[in-house]
């Protein structure tokens, strides 16, 4: 299958798979700064996304998309070494102010993997794992699973060592916001839909974009971490 056995089935794959994780970050978002307002209305979305079969099946494509972008950026990544020698993750027509980032894409998501690792373990784990292994759960923990707000305030100021991962979360938000500013532009055009009209167009509009999401995410740890 080309879309397996070429070099631009990998890329397309890449693509297609980075921007819908672009849609779920930005849905992601869109959700955590409702928190910033509205208590209830947090916990509302949580308990309409929580432990329940189709948040399961979400949560399952979800990890499909991931795991696809990640075997494939390491098949990238080694056949652009084989071919190029030092250069990894190389496109073409590169602006300076995102070399940088074009070069180093795959240790920059090795740091968002260990991030979402840490994410994982803080809000998947204990909520939905917890509520789905455990129903009682939500009557003896504290917080309880089915609380999403209390969760975010224990993770960023009440948890010990809430300042150090405050600090690790919003370092992860950084490499988001690098991976993103090129991978939204780059994965267009893959698609074959920038021309050399659309080209500068799309590099500002993924740098708008993946300013606006980052930032979503970044001041609700702020807010949490700060203020509790």
């Amino acid at each position: 299958m080309w879309l397996i056995n070429s070099s631009i089935g990998r890329k397309v794959v890449m693509s297609v798979t980075g921007l819908a994780l672009i849609l779920f970050l930005t849905f992601h978002a869109s959700m955590n700064v409702v928190a910033l307002f509205s208590a209830e209305g947090y916990n509302m979305i949580c308990e309409f996304l929580g432990a329940n079969w189709y948040a399961v099946v979400a949560t399952l494509g979800l990890a499909a998309l991931m795991v696809l972008h990640f075997v494939f950026a390491i098949i990238l990544t080694l056949q652009n070494k084989k071919a190029r020698g030092t250069d990894s993750y190389a496109v073409t027509d590169k602006p300076e102010k995102v070399e940088w980032a074009s070069q180093n894409m795959f240790i920059i998501g090795i740091i968002i993997f260990l991030g979402l690792l840490l994410h994982l373990w803080h809000f998947w784990y204990n909520m939905m794992w917890a509520e789905l292994s455990d129903p009682t759960a939500a009557l003896t923990s504290v917080p309880s699973p089915s609380d999403g707000y209390a969760w975010i305030v224990w993770t960023f100021h009440d948890q010990p060592g809430a300042p150090l991962y405050s600090l690790l979360y919003l370092v992860w938000f950084c490499a988001i916001w690098m991976h993103m500013n090129h991978g939204l532009w780059s994965a267009i055009q893959t698609l074959g839909w920038s021309g050399k009209i659309w080209h500068n167009r799309w590099q500002c509009i993924s740098f708008i974009w993946s300013t606006i999401v980052v930032l979503m995410f970044a001041v609700v740890v702020i807010k949490f971490a700060i203020w509790g």
